[in-house]
């Protein structure tokens, strides 16, 4: 029997290196963060941060809205229901009000829980307590307000955002009307989209709930949606806030559309996903491929509560 021979090593001696000053390098002193000094303002703050990674980004998404409007191009902010619920209105209102945002599309959700901020105050229910009774979702005046405003919204060839803003604008009583996205859009002539998944959202499982409108006024806001897509051409920004799936998805057909009848064209613009957690569909379909024939796409995670803030006051710092 031969004796076994240990398995073989690399000899380190025969290793070639290369000098530090020829290496390039990813991160120099000059990008570090600095602590806060006599300055406390945001702007200072802002130009503290480390210019690296998701800081750089950051940066890089708010000079693509500030040249977006100083061009007269497109943004088109998307929202999904926990941003309306974590108290963001107010930044996207001001949004509105600078003439920054062009196009405020939302899932069902969303528009749910605005129409019940404006209307009554408070929105967010016990989610589980109601599904133990049966009583999840069934609030009446939600229910039925919103449903007839999709019907009415049909007859007078609304899209569900302007039915929705018709029907609060309609209303004696606002709780907070101030506090509405849906409201200061339509106030400010912003095209302001709902894009329904039907039996998804609790106002479907109401008596009052009408498919027929329903279907309509959605189908209505895709296209308006569509439209607003062309916008976007060279130079124009996408924010998805929020949405893990109705919005991407809808996003990524509306830019079909848009692209099939003009030639190819929306091409070379911005786009970014903001959510607390990495998801497939803004990934491929905001972040990603929207903007594989020209453009650049961001990833930035964390809280809504506190990223959204961070973006829309450094936006405002560049306007």
């Amino acid at each position: 029997m031969s004796e076994r021979r240990p398995p073989r090593e690399i000899d380190l001696a025969r290793v070639r290196t290369v000098p530090v000053a020829a290496r390039p390098n990813k991160i120099a002193t000059e990008a570090f963060a600095k602590p806060p000094g006599e300055n406390r303002s945001f702007q200072a703050f802002f130009d503290s941060l480390p210019d690296v990674l998701k800081a750089q980004d950051l940066r890089q998404v708010v000079a693509a809205v500030v040249e977006a409007h100083r061009k007269r191009r497109g943004v088109i902010v998307m929202l999904g229901g926990h941003v309306v619920k974590t108290g963001i209105a107010p930044l996207l209102i001001d949004l509105m009000q600078r003439g920054v945002i062009t196009h405020l599309a939302m899932n069902g959700s969303a528009a749910i829980h605005d129409y019940e901020i404006a209307r009554f105050g408070a929105t967010s229910e016990d989610v589980a307590a109601g599904l133990r009774d049966g009583t999840f979702g069934m609030a009446e005046e939600t229910g039925k307000g919103l449903n007839q405003a999709f019907v009415a919204g049909r007859g007078h060839g609304w899209g569900m955002g302007e039915s929705v803003a018709r029907a609060l604008a309609a209303e004696p009583k606002l709780a907070h009307p101030e506090a509405s996205v849906i409201l200061a859009a339509h106030r400010h002539w912003i095209p302001v989209s709902v894009h329904a998944a039907v039996g998804a959202e609790i106002i479907h499982q109401h008596p009052a709930a009408d498919g027929a409108a329903i279907g309509d006024t959605s189908h209505r806001d895709f296209r308006r949606l569509a439209a607003s897509c062309e916008d976007l051409h060279q130079g124009g920004v996408v924010l998805n806030l929020g949405s893990a799936v109705i919005m991407p998805e809808v996003f990524l057909k509306a830019l079909t559309v848009a692209r099939n009848v003009n030639g190819g064209k929306p091409t070379h613009f911005t786009t970014a996903d903001f959510d607390m957690h990495r998801h497939y569909r803004p990934h491929v379909n905001v972040v990603e491929r929207p903007v594989l024939g020209g453009g650049t796409g961001y990833e930035i995670t964390g809280h809504h509560e506190i990223m959204i803030p961070l973006l829309v006051w450094g936006i405002g710092l560049g306007l």
